[in-house]
């Protein structure tokens, strides 16, 4: 027999869907969850995951529709794996985050050991992968098959992970498993009031707009248009005006969360989607920036905000710029806890305040300052990321 050593990565990766015991009925692969499918959904985030198979246990899908547009196919007796691989064992009623199924695909795990966690999802890295298949295509449900391997291969118990799956069933339907999905795109970063206001309203336009077929470019798009709308307010120094300005403006930070989170619930990222809307939101802030200093200008009657808010302009593009190149350059990019705190979109609110009292564009002075400032926390945070 090969031996594996202990944490090398194996040969091939295979997930594979195992029918969950006792699995009820609101939890079965068919539940919509989010306007997909259980089913496709566990296979969208395996891909996602990067597994090289995704094997479907028969009696899990007695609807080869669930499984169109996606690479898992059924598991049959002539499914024959590498001479090594790793085996991550799902039962058909848990959702996966896809980082959580990599995180299984990747943890340094001992040879022919059987790691399980308390929904009973399984990993092992084993030479003996067709007869591991042949009983998983044999086994009633994962429980029995848990225990059949059990007493071939050394059992650990993993962390449990409820960040990262939530398992459907004991009263949890689709409502509950979309309510956790939903949330889990809530980034760390974000500042109090985007996490507690604008990220409640956007998912709760999200979890409407995600049954329909709405994309996630076309949702960039109209947070452009209604971004854009609301710079000309700011020419003017009348505090209506300026509220109505940056109303407007946190509509589109508002619809601007909801394209991100349609792609990620739709599994429809793409490169050409973030640098739309990485580009459709500076263009937003230019022509803000660029209306609060002609409307500036104009009420004191001097061409120096002009020039504050060619600083703040240059600047924002400057930013930009670097951060479109330091993404480019590294996929998983970081500009750094402190940079993340500086472009937080909770500096809207202060917009808004300030708007009140008819002087919105006194902001431009925190921008002209403070960008500068932002550009030297990027450089720091990136060359911190590249030294780690």
């Amino acid at each position: 027999m090969t031996t594996i050593p202990p944490g090398a990565v194996a040969a091939e990766s295979l997930l594979v869907v195992v029918p969950a015991p006792a699995e009820p009925a609101c939890s079965g692969p068919g539940t919509i969850i989010a306007g997909l499918p259980l089913l496709r959904r566990v296979a969208l985030a395996a891909e996602r995951a990067g597994f090289e198979r995704i094997l479907v246990h028969p009696r899990v899908c007695s609807d080869p529709r669930l499984l169109e547009g996606t690479a898992a196919v059924l598991l049959g007796a002539e499914t024959v794996p590498a001479p090594m691989a790793r085996l991550v064992l799902l039962p058909a009623n848990v959702l996966p985050q896809a980082r959580w199924l990599r995180a299984l695909r990747d943890m340094p795990l001992e040879p022919e050991t059987l790691s399980v966690d308390a929904t009973l999802s399984a990993a092992v890295e084993t030479t003996t992968g067709g007869d591991l298949l042949h009983a998983a295509g044999n086994a009633d449900d994962l429980a029995e098959l848990i225990a059949q391997l059990s007493r071939k291969l050394a059992r650990v118990d993993h962390g449990d992970d409820p960040a990262g799956r939530f398992r459907l069933g004991g009263g949890a339907g689709a409502a509950a498993a979309e309510t956790w999905l939903l949330r889990s795109l809530i980034k760390d970063t974000e500042g109090f009031m985007s996490r507690h206001f604008e990220r409640r309203v956007s998912l709760s336009l999200t979890r409407r707009l995600v049954t329909t077929s709405i994309t996630p470019n076309a949702m960039t798009l109209v947070s452009l248009a209604v971004g854009l709308l609301g710079a000309p307010f700011f020419l003017s120094s009348n505090p209506w005006l300026q509220v109505a300005g940056g109303l407007l403006f946190l509509t589109h930070s508002i619809l601007d969360g909801c394209d991100g989170e349609l792609a990620r619930l739709k599994f429809l990222e793409s490169p050409r989607g973030a640098r739309l809307d990485f580009w459709g939101d500076n263009l937003v802030h230019v022509a803000v920036f660029s209306c609060m200093a002609i409307g500036w200008s104009q009420s004191v009657g001097a061409a120096w905000p002009l020039l504050l808010g060619a600083l703040a302009v240059s600047g924002t593009a400057a930013a930009a710029m670097l951060v479109a190149r330091q993404s480019a350059e590294a996929a998983n990019a970081s500009t750094g806890p402190l940079a993340d705190a500086v472009a937080n979109r909770d500096f809207i609110y202060l917009v808004i305040l300030l708007a009140c009292f008819g002087k919105a564009h006194w902001f431009l002075v925190l921008v002209a300052l403070g960008t500068p400032v932002f550009m030297l926390l990027v450089r720091w945070g990136a060359g911190r990321h590249r030294a780690a």
